[in-house]
């Protein structure tokens, strides 16, 4: 028999296992996040307050935590959610459910959002509803439709954009971390297509104006980031308007690892283009294809293909044009008839191919490999022949109106036969990593291009049986631009940052990164830091500061090498500027319904610039590094739901930006030649004032009957003679000034339970139908200038060329 003290041991021996496995057994919490429409939220960051435990929740929305016993604060926090936070305690062995609901912030205005709690800190951000982005009435519409209001942009016969000073080359688009590109050679609203954005395929689409962050790459002004969807179950729509339709297509696997999009748009402004003054048969057809398919092998494992054919073809055979300008004691009338045609050819491919590996909740590794392939043709043949005279502007006189004295008469004669072919192929690394306060994020690009030019072009003018200009040796052209060149290049970038809060709050919040890019075509390498800082302090009202700063590069891609003459400069240097911006988000109610001001005030400081001029669209540059300048300003916008449910903003901007030239003037005796630094003129995108509205309406007892005015005023751009002297360029054109308006009605709603029992309507969400009035006032927008020489005085005129005038559009959607 054992003794008390053996028995004691053996008792010790036998229980310390168990005892050791308690101490040691892990408890369990869980759930599903879901966001305020009941949706499974994936990518929501959590963290345990009182230990280092953390990551986000996936595409299910689900999260499971391995934790020890005790007393612990769960936080859960995302872009434009309020933060939720919830205390526990939880015993060893334990498993506790917790799924949690993250509301909007504050509330959400439909269809455009300034971003509340960013954890980010980035200021500039503007979140844009793409279900929302149909109801924009314009030639436009769309989610570029909403931009342009946003930023002030005052050309509707293209989607493409102005931002703070910054022109059409400067602006980055990305779709699912794929960036996107875009034709080079159109010129003219006219012959563009559509747009890559495809609204009908993207679930969220986010906006920067300026000061962002270094995983975005490498251009100056603006960051359009979309995310296409990843949906579960099968839905779709169509669309049929004058200016063409849409066809959508999405759906998911019973299993949820499958899914796909399609989606199919034709656009043909035929109808559009006969508002404007320039008559004859045009013949635009622009057709868009794109497709990604997301599968998902486990919860580890990844993978994504996107893919695009757009096919813009453009013919058009003029006729006549007649423009009439002046003052009412002194006007003018331009008359042309033409003889000739222009065939354009635009075709662009891309694909891209992603996968993602998760190891853990808090690593995340993609690799992306992407190529995109743009044809390009551009041919013209275009003779006009021209009569300018001078209008009799007397009541009195009979011949009222008509041209009482013939100034000059002549022909001007446009050729172009030109021909492009870029070919780009990508391949990168996204990571990111959550620790504690912070979220890591990395990233390196490796890009080929290759680019074949050929380029004949000139414009001949005859004016009483001279040339323009004149020489007695030879035949001058007015322009003439004759270049054939061919070259490839690699280009490496990469960045670092950490998006980072202070303590447990995220009422303080930043980004810090750098940014690094190397050319192999001139051997630059450029290193970018910036800084975003965002602070909500616990004031009773709710008041969001953000400042961010940094630099921020351009380098070079095709139309910057080439000159006004076509030569192209391979040691053309990377356009630079400083960002520097701060900004203030006030959030307040009136009588219950949420307002909400920003305002926004930024200082750019740009080198090594590219001096360019615009043709129609189409920008031409100088090809060297030769001007330095600024942009600076501040923007105020307005949201308020004025009626519920129905969101409408005024944002009003002022903008100066200038630049100084350094001019080369040659010793025709000889002589050492001379560097000259001009003056300050403006830029091209001068737009001293902007001010845009958007209001939506419904009436008081049935909101399936809506109406939606888009107005938007913009003080003139400079111009100047077409001589190829920047310092010229010093007068301005008529302010910008346009109205549209839409009515809308919804003529099925799938959710009431009343709807026809007919098997056609059955499965049918929505049907809507509107009617459009663009340019509803008829105000004749100025675009460019024809230059014409008074055969008799030498006086030369500007003649505009005018945008569209009013005109009637029919849509109607349908949504199953």
């Amino acid at each position: 028999m054992l003794s008390s003290k053996y028995f004691y041991y053996l008792l010790v021996f036998l229980l310390t296992p168990s005892m050791l496995i308690a101490q040691t057994q892990k408890a369990t919490i869980k759930g599903v996040v879901n966001d305020d429409a009941g949706n499974p939220f994936s990518e929501v960051r959590y963290f345990i307050a009182e230990s280092s435990i953390t990551g986000i929740t996936d595409d299910k929305g689900a999260y499971n935590i391995s934790i020890d016993s005790g007393a612990y604060t769960i936080i859960f926090t995302n872009l434009g959610y309020n933060q939720f936070k919830k205390k526990f305690s939880i015993k060893a062995g334990e498993t506790k459910t917790l799924n949690v609901l993250m509301k909007s912030s504050n509330y959400v205005l439909k269809g455009i959002e300034k971003k509340n709690d960013r954890p980010k800190g980035e200021a500039g951000g503007v979140y844009i509803d793409p279900a929302k982005a149909k109801q924009i009435a314009g030639p436009i519409g769309g989610i570029e439709g909403i931009i342009k209001t946003l930023v002030g942009s005052t050309n509707e016969l293209t989607s493409q954009y102005s931002v703070r000073g910054g022109n059409y080359d400067e602006n980055l688009v990305y779709v699912n971390d794929f960036e996107i590109y875009r034709p080079f050679l159109v010129r003219s609203g006219q012959q563009e297509g559509l747009s890559f954005v495809n609204a009908d395929l993207a679930s969220g689409v986010s906006f920067s104006v300026g000061g962002f962050q270094s995983k975005y790459g490498d251009k100056m002004s603006s960051v359009l980031d979309v995310t296409y969807k990843k949906p579960k179950s099968f839905v779709g729509s169509a669309m049929l308007s004058l200016l063409g339709g849409s066809l959508h297509l999405e759906g998911g696997s019973k299993n949820e690892k499958l899914s796909y999009l399609i989606g199919l748009r034709h656009k043909s402004n035929q109808y559009l283009l006969q508002a404007q003054p320039t008559k004859g048969i045009y013949n635009p057809s622009f057709t868009d294809f794109q497709t990604l398919v997301n599968y998902k092998f486990n919860k580890k494992w990844e993978m994504e293909l996107i893919a695009n054919y757009a096919r813009n073809r453009f013919s058009f055979i003029p006729e006549e044009q007649t423009s009439s300008f002046g003052v009412l004691n002194k006007a003018f009338k331009l008359e042309l008839f033409y003889n000739g045609g222009e065939i354009d050819q635009f075709d662009s491919k891309f694909g891209g191919y992603s996968i993602t590996f998760r190891p853990n909740e808090k690593l995340k590794l993609k690799l992306l490999a992407s190529a995109f392939q743009t044809n390009e043709k551009e041919t013209y043949d275009i003779t006009g022949e021209y009569r300018l005279g001078e209008l009799e502007t007397d009541l009195g006189k009979s011949d009222f109106g008509r041209i009482k004295n013939y100034l000059g008469t002549g022909l001007i004669q446009d050729y172009a036969r030109n021909y492009l072919k870029v070919n780009v192929a990508t391949l990168s690394h996204r990571g990111s990593y959550a620790a504690n306060n912070h979220f890591f994020q990395w990233g390196v690009d490796v890009t080929t291009l290759n680019i074949e030019d050929k380029l004949h072009q000139y414009q001949r003018r005859d004016s009483a049986g001279f040339t323009q200009p004149f020489s007695t040796s030879s035949l001058m052209m007015q322009k003439l631009f004759v270049a054939s060149n061919q070259f490839s290049a690699y280009r490496i970038s990469g960045f670092v940052q950490d998006n980072f809060r202070f303590q447990d709050s995220v009422k303080f919040t930043g980004s810090l990164g750098v940014r690094y890019f190397h050319n192999t075509l001139n051997g630059e390498t450029i290193i970018s830091p910036r800084l975003q800082l965002g602070f909500k302090p616990k004031w009773k009202s709710d008041v969001t500061f953000r400042i961010a700063g940094g630099w921020y590069a351009q380098p070079a891609f095709y139309r910057e090498l080439r000159d006004l003459e076509g030569n192209t400069n391979t040691n053309v240097l990377a356009q630079k500027s400083f960002h520097v911006l701060g900004g203030t988000e006030y959030n307040f109610k009136v009588s219950n319904s949420p307002f909400r001001i920003t305002t926004e005030f930024y200082y750019k400081d740009l080198w090594d610039l590219v001096p360019y001029e615009y043709d129609g669209i189409k920008i031409r540059y100088y090809g060297q590094n030769n001007s330095r300048g600024h942009a600076y300003g501040g923007e105020i916008r307005l949201y308020a739901d004025l009626v519920k449910d129905a969101t409408s903003w005024i944002s009003i901007g002022m903008l100066k930006t200038e630049e100084r030239i350094l001019q080369q003037y040659k010793n025709t005796a000889g002589g050492d030649s001379a560097s000259v630094l001009s003056g300050f003129i403006p830029r091209p995108t001068d737009q001293r004032l902007m001010v845009a509205m958007y209001f939506q309406d419904y009436l008081p007892q049935n909101k399936n009957f809506r109406v939606h005015i888009n107005l938007m005023y913009g003080t003139g751009l400079p111009f100047g003679p077409p001589d190829g002297n920047k310092v010229d360029d010093v007068l301005r054109m008529p302010a910008y000034r346009r109205v549209d308006i839409g009515f809308s009605a919804l003529l099925l709603d799938g959710q009431k339970p009343n709807r026809p029992a007919h098997s056609f309507f059955r499965n049918m969400h929505s049907i809507w139908t509107s009617f459009e009035v663009f340019n509803l006032l008829n105000i004749q927008n100025t675009l460019s200038y024809i230059w014409v020489q008074d055969q008799t005085s030498g006086k030369v005129y500007a003649v505009p060329n005018r945008l569209t005038a009013r005109l009637f559009n029919v849509k109607f959607i349908v949504e199953f």
